[in-house]
């Protein structure tokens, strides 16, 4: 890998937590991209693809829409109380060995 990015200096790896708010923003808009642009198409080139997406990204920026974090910190720590439960009790009800 270390030799493959020296040849390609453009590309720089970042590594960044999978649990970033902000990446969780980019993931739901390449859903959103995936579920109106894109699922269910059919595409013959890769150039007929682009404008697929363009006509997206035009239409979204004729009307854009910030959007406004709306979990309050009660709600997303109680979330993840949850999550932790959850994950404990599979932990102890597993019969998977994976040592």
């Amino acid at each position: 890998m270390q030799r493959w990015l020296k040849k390609h200096p453009r590309f720089i790896c970042h590594f960044v937590p999978s649990s970033s708010s902000w990446l969780n923003l980019i993931e739901r808009w390449f859903r959103e991209l995936t579920d109106k642009a894109i699922r269910g198409g059919s595409f013959v080139s890769v150039p007929d693809l682009k404008r697929a997406i363009d006509a997206f990204l035009t239409a979204g920026n004729e009307d854009p829409k910030p959007f406004i974090w709306t979990a309050t910190v009660e709600d997303i720590i109680e979330k993840i109380a949850r999550a932790r439960a959850k994950m404990e009790q599979l932990k102890f009800s597993s019969n998977l060995d994976f040592t």
